[in-house]
Order: structure tokens, then C-alpha cells, then sequence
């Protein structure tokens, strides 16, 4: 069954999950309009051909209106597999139970203006790691998130050489 026309109206099993973040560790998190109260992180299946980091790219500018091309997008070589929401699985072709994310990062300056989809998203926060971790819906955004701090830790300085010239 893989007819190209058939597989255009299913989303592919293979998706990106990207945490955007500030140097300060405010995660941002967006509501999704088809299940109220469900908070994450930008999500999205990949395109048939789409490199992943394509894929990312396109999702955030989507899903924000963020260009990730003028910020630090990092592939965290990090892949979760998992099983596809009973209430989900109709986007995908009959029978397929398993998705393969992709984990990315997105860190930014500071905090940025978001424009949602209205169709995708009711609104955004900009929360601590820790508080972005807490609310979120999906394990592996939780786990994701709860990696920032390990992730952008900066290397201590070298100690200053005592005495002068």
C-alpha cells in the first residue's frame, strides 16, 4: 500500500519535536486548539523527502511565526519512539501504532513576540524550564525540557593566576 496518492492524506510516522528556549531557560509552550489544556512544546510530522531539519524549520515558523534560521537550532541526536494516541491514530495510514520523534533545540536571546496558527494553537507562555516541564502533556517533552539545564551548561572559566606583573 504505498500508493503516493493514499499516503499524502496521512501524516508520515515520523515527526521533530523542537523546545524553544532563552538564555535565561524560559521555555516557550504552546495550548493546542483541539485538545484545551494539552501544553507543548513545536511538534510536527515530517513532509515525504523533508530533511528533519527541514521539517524543524518549518514547524516553528508555522506553529510561531519564529525564523529558526536567525537562532541556534541544534539536532540533539535524540530519537523517543512511542505509541500514537488512541485519539491521533486516524492521521496516520491504518495500522500504524508507533511514531519516531525527533528531538531539537531552538534557543534564543530572550523572549520573542509568538504569532500561533489558529487553527494548531490558542495561545502561548513563556515558562522556567522547570515550570515548562510540570505542564506539559507528552513524557517526552517533559524529558526534553528537563535536559536544558545539563544541555546549556556553560564550562567553568580557568581561575585567574594570582600575583601581577
Amino acid at each position: 500500500m504505498n500508493n503516493p496518492s493514499l499516503m499524502a492524506q496521512y501524516k508520515q510516522p515520523v515527526s521533530v519535536l523542537v523546545v524553544i528556549y532563552t538564555d535565561d531557560l524560559d521555555v516557550l509552550l504552546l495550548e493546542r486548539a483541539d485538545h484545551p489544556g494539552y501544553w507543548q512544546s513545536v511538534t510536527g510530522s515530517c513532509e515525504p523527502g523533508e530533511a528533519l531539519i527541514d521539517t524543524a524549520i518549518r514547524e516553528v515558523c508555522e506553529e510561531t511565526g519564529i525564523d529558526a534560521s536567525q537562532y541556534v537550532l541544534t539536532d540533539w541526536q535524540q530519537r523517543n519512539v512511542y505509541e500514537i494516541y488512541l485519539h491521533w491514530r486516524h492521521r496516520y495510514q491504518p495500522g500504524v501504532t508507533e511514531n519516531t520523534e525527533h528531538v531539537f533545540g531552538l534557543q534564543l536571546p530572550a523572549q520573542v513576540a509568538v504569532q500561533l496558527a489558529p487553527q494548531e494553537h490558542l495561545g502561548y507562555q513563556w515558562l522556567p524550564w522547570q515550570e515548562a516541564a510540570d505542564k506539559v502533556f507528552s513524557p517526552s517533552n517533559r524529558a526534553a525540557i528537563l535536559q536544558l539545564a545539563e544541555r546549556t551548561k556553560i564550562p567553568p572559566s580557568p581561575p585567574f593566576a594570582k600575583g601581577g606583573v
